[in-house]
């Protein structure tokens, strides 16, 4: 019996959709007219403010809840944080259940990726520790350089989609990768291309919280350089290779700060600023702000760390096969730095100052290989270890995709050549 009623079910619904099919085949579908507009209710009426200087949180909340109501929210707040860390225009969202009077909730924004979440429970209230979501995405950009490099990222009509301070940080996370082959401080020319497959995690606010290149091709005066990201070990500590395997790495950093105009080379015959009169500058100076992290060139041991003569504040570090590095006018020391200390490549040791003989803050840089300077700018240093192998297997199916993302955007003279076309304009002869 129940079979029957079901297979009676199978075959009413055949019939109805039989039905419509013919209803639909045989003219246009009644028109039961428009429906009005039905506006739902918010189930949370929100009130965004900003601690304002000189404000405390409890001083915020004084017009909408009472003295005991003020400490009991305090004393929730102090499970996840201190209160010492909400400054002026820290963002707190005030919240109400629909048409409700009585507060219901606070969201207070310790930074970023945290929120601290307070909720009313009675006469009491209850915290917990938010973390914002994150999103993961891939960012394709490419562009040819007309003024600079940090100009044409943070004009790249690609990134427009991206908050402006994260555009100018691809400037950096360019640097990083390519800073072995290419000084972007010095080098960098007008004409010279570049195309990145980046891969970012944001928050839903846009905002960028972390991200490393995938791939990359840097085309400087004709001569392009490249850059894949592998990771063998799938532990997130990985590093770049050109298309051959080789480790864009060297046994040096080009340089010990980011992305910094130089003031100043390598000269014998150098009158020197202070003393007015010929020195030898046996190094590079790096014009910088005062307090600009420096980093150590390759992995070493610390030597000398102390005032210097006319360097100031110093430090001196040997490092493997007779080379020793020297960094001058510190302001100050990085802590745990001291004679004896181990260092690694890119360990920040100190601070940018004008300490000695300066006429303005900057870093003196030098290089010492046997005993003998030699110009940090033009010396040849040896490449870092290529791809193990055990591992080229992994690493052929690993880089041939993330190629293939950068042939996803034209190449260099192409998109500028586009432009023009979709201007109307005539296309001007490009650089190969």
């Amino acid at each position: 019996m129940q079979g029957e009623r079901r297979q009676r079910g199978r075959g009413s619904r055949a019939w109805i959709a039989c039905g419509l099919f013919v209803l639909a085949a045989c003219g246009d579908a009644p028109d039961v007219g428009e429906l009005d507009v039905v506006y739902a209710t918010p189930a949370e009426r929100l009130e965004i403010r900003a601690i304002r200087a000189g404000e405390t949180l409890g001083g915020l909340l004084e017009a909408e809840i009472g003295f005991t109501q003020q400490q009991a929210v305090l004393m929730a707040f102090r499970e996840q944080a201190s209160p010492r860390r909400v400054r002026a225009n820290t963002e707190v969202t005030l919240r109400w259940l629909g048409d409700e009077e009585e507060l219901r909730g606070i969201d207070v924004a310790l930074n970023p990726d945290e929120t601290v979440r307070l909720t009313r429970s009675g006469p009491n209230w209850l915290s917990e520790l938010v973390p914002t979501p994150v999103f993961t995405d891939t960012v394709y950009f490419a562009g040819e350089i007309d003024n600079s490099l940090w100009y044409s990222l943070v004009q790249n009509e690609r990134l427009a989609a991206m908050p402006v301070n994260d555009r100018s940080l691809l400037v950096d996370h360019l640097d990083r990768v390519f800073q072995w082959q290419l000084d972007f401080s010095r080098q960098v020319q007008r004409g010279d291309y570049y195309r990145v497959a980046f891969e970012r995690n944001f928050r839903p606010d846009g905002s960028m919280r972390s991200g490393h290149i995938l791939a990359a091709e840097f085309v400087n005066v004709g001569t392009s350089f490249h850059a894949i990201w592998f990771d063998g070990n799938d532990d997130g500590k990985g590093s770049y290779y050109d298309l051959e395997g080789n480790s864009v790495r060297r046994s040096f950093l080009l340089k010990p700060l980011e992305f910094r105009r130089i003031s100043s080379r390598f000269n014998p015959n150098r009158r020197h600023p202070v003393l007015n009169r010929i020195r030898a500058h046996r190094g590079v100076d790096y014009s910088a702000d005062t307090g600009t992290p420096i980093m150590a060139t390759a992995n070493g041991v610390v030597t000398k760390r102390g005032p210097n003569g006319g360097l100031g504040n110093a430090v001196e570090i040997r490092h493997a096969r007779g080379w020793v590095t020297r960094y001058g006018h510190l302001s100050r020391f990085a802590r745990g730095i001291s004679v004896g200390s181990r260092v690694a490549q890119g360990e920040v040791i100190g601070y940018v100052g004008m300490t000695g003989l300066a006429t303005g803050p900057h870093l003196h840089y030098e290089m010492i290989v046997n005993g003998r300077h030699v110009d940090p700018l033009s010396v040849d240093i040896p490449a870092g270890e290529p791809v193990p192998s055990e591992s080229r297997g992994v690493w052929s199916e690993q880089m041939r995709p993330r190629l293939a993302m950068l042939d996803l955007l034209p190449g260099p003279g192409l998109e500028r050549l586009a432009r023009s076309t979709d201007d109307g304009a005539s296309p001007s002869p490009q650089r190969p």
